[in-house]
């Protein structure tokens, strides 16, 4: 690795940066990837991570408002999207693509170059600048959930501190073995995934892609493993949907065995009594939890969740079968961890505890405070919006509302996403919302009811159930009819059916009552979500006006979320 970031410092060397100048990264996970950043960060310069997923106006966004002078990408194709917009990204200097590419598909103005020719053949002694720890390291990209995104300003003292913390309450080895596939680009992953193990002296093998990922955990057999809740979600669903299809005593043996795997984890956790029932542990283990752990390569003892609400429900299945999940909770303008749940004292219900040296503390709006060496610099050229979050004693004001005992924070919401009914019942959404996509129907939710009389849900219906659905109900199985037709009436009864199960732990209040379901799904490129795959709730309220009108045309007070 060395010898590869010796090389991409030689060549950026020779293109004459100079310390604090900003290069971007648009590159999957790869060897490459670390190579060019701790070249890059050891002559000073400033990177900053783009998500390859991310449409181009975006990218073009973040080259501007960065003042990027490099960009290193992977496909020449991706240089063509951008470049018919150069005018707007004047101070990019130089691109350079990894793939070779012919010359008549290098783009205008005779700064793009593939690596083959532009990378000298051996590099340098790596080399580290002054070293000092408060300069700036990285500019990071908020997913722009309400807006455009903002630069996170971290230095290096920021990403180093949450590095350590996070090691002192969640111990990882030399013997260690990672398995990368959430985007480097990703806060979390960049952290958790690589300064981490590079501190701790693990290793790290990076996945081929997502959908490779079932063969690669039984390949790379991690023994950690770091993601967002919608992958955990996937492999329960497709676990239930496989079970659906096995005899009566498989399926009983296997909840059996949840059942009991989890009266143990709360046992060995000191929170519940020893019961007979543990006793059959080792035989329902060896049946049943061995064979879904194999699945995930046999040797993980940790699976770290964060990033968005993992579902109570998620938790429970997986720590039944002994599969360890620990949520933690973080911001990228917090480097990103704030808290997690360490093995020996895990909460599954909360992200867990403060790492060493963060300091927190509920405001009497109760809102979630966080100060320490982790909290961002800044928001970079916005000054207006980092006087926002961060108040004149340093504090980090989070957004999200939460209260903390037994010293564990529990997330109750949003505060910009909270929804406060026309009766001034305040309800946070994304709990109902995670909820209902445990219905494998419903691939994607999103709850509204801003200054209504009652909630309503705008659903993304799984095609294949769908039809399924269509043809055991007699419906048209081409699209879901707008509200308003008397086939639409039918087919929202079965879905406000379906949700009213899946809701009965919320209060009555809680109440889905109108729905509209879709078949087209929401993606980075039609804008509906970020390319962490966050709702863009705004826009999506937008592009759905007509139907959220129709769900409210008798209640005229109903207002944007």
């Amino acid at each position: 690795m060395k010898l590869l970031a010796g090389r991409w410092q030689k060549a950026l060397k020779n293109e004459g940066f100079r310390p604090g100048d900003r290069v971007a990264i648009l590159l999957d996970n790869s060897p490459n990837w670390v190579a060019f950043d701790q070249a890059a960060m050891g002559l000073g310069l400033v990177v900053v991570p783009l998500f390859v997923n991310d449409n181009p106006e975006n990218i073009i966004h973040i080259l501007k408002d960065s003042g990027a002078k490099f960009l290193l990408l992977k496909e020449a194709e991706t240089w063509r999207q951008i470049a018919v917009k150069k005018a707007q990204i004047p101070d990019l200097q130089r691109v350079v693509c990894l793939a070779d590419c012919p010359e008549n598909s290098r783009g205008p103005g005779g700064i793009f170059m593939p690596a083959s020719i532009w990378l000298p053949e051996s590099g340098d002694a790596l080399f580290f600048g002054d070293g000092d720890p408060k300069k700036l390291a990285t500019i990071i990209y908020t997913s722009g959930t309400t807006g455009p995104p903002k630069g996170v300003m971290l230095s290096h003292k920021n990403i180093l501190s949450n590095a350590y913390s996070s090691l002192r309450l969640m111990p990882v080895f030399r013997e260690d073995l990672f398995l990368s596939f959430l985007p480097l680009s990703h806060a979390l992953e960049r952290m958790a995934g690589y300064y981490l193990p590079m501190m701790s002296g693990s290793m790290v093998a990076f996945a081929r892609s997502i959908a490779d990922l079932p063969e690669d955990l039984i390949t790379i057999k991690p023994t950690l493993l770091i993601s967002v809740p919608r992958i955990y979600e996937r492999i329960l669903l497709q676990i239930r949907d496989k079970l659906q299809s096995a005899s009566p005593i498989v399926r009983m043996l296997f909840l059996l065995t949840k059942s009991v795997g989890w009266q143990r984890f709360e046992f060995l956790q000191g929170r519940s009594k020893w019961k007979i029932s543990l006793m059959l542990w080792p035989l329902l283990d060896r049946l049943v939890a061995s064979k879904v752990r194999e699945k995930l390569g046999g040797r993980l003892r940790t699976a770290v969740c964060g990033g968005a609400h993992l579902s109570p429900e998620v938790a429970e299945f997986f720590i039944g079968l002994d599969i360890p999940i620990i949520q933690g909770y973080g911001l990228t303008e917090s480097s990103p961890v704030i808290s997690v749940n360490p093995l020996e004292e895990n909460s599954p219900e909360t992200v867990g505890r403060p790492l060493p040296g963060v300091e927190t503390k509920i405001d009497r709006n109760g809102e979630l405070l966080v100060r320490g060496n982790t909290v961002m610099m800044g928001y970079w050229n916005n000054s207006d919006a980092t006087n926002e979050v961060i108040d004149t004693n340093g504090w980090l004001h989070t957004g999200d509302q939460a209260k903390i005992e037994h010293h564990h924070i529990s997330i109750t919401g949003r505060l910009k996403e909270i929804i406060v009914l026309s009766n001034g019942k305040k309800i946070p959404p994304s709990d109902m919302e995670a909820s209902i996509i445990m219905d494998p129907l419903f691939q994607q939710v999103l709850i509204v009811g801003e200054n209504a009389p009652y909630l309503s849900a705008i659903t993304v219906l799984d095609r294949d159930r769908w039809l399924e659905l269509a043809e055991k109900h007699h419906l048209a199985p081409n699209t879901p009819n707008l509200p308003g037709s008397l086939e639409y009436q039918k087919l929202e009864q079965i879905l406000l059916a379906r949700i009213e199960k899946l809701l009965k732990k919320f209060p009555g209040f809680a109440k889905v009552r109108m729905v509209c379901p879709v078949l087209e799904p929401w993606t980075i490129e039609n804008g509906l979500i970020t390319p962490t795959l966050k709702p863009r709730r705004g826009r999506i309220l937008d592009y759905f006006s007509s139907q959220v009108e129709e769900m409210y045309k008798d209640h005229t007070v109903f207002s944007r979320v």
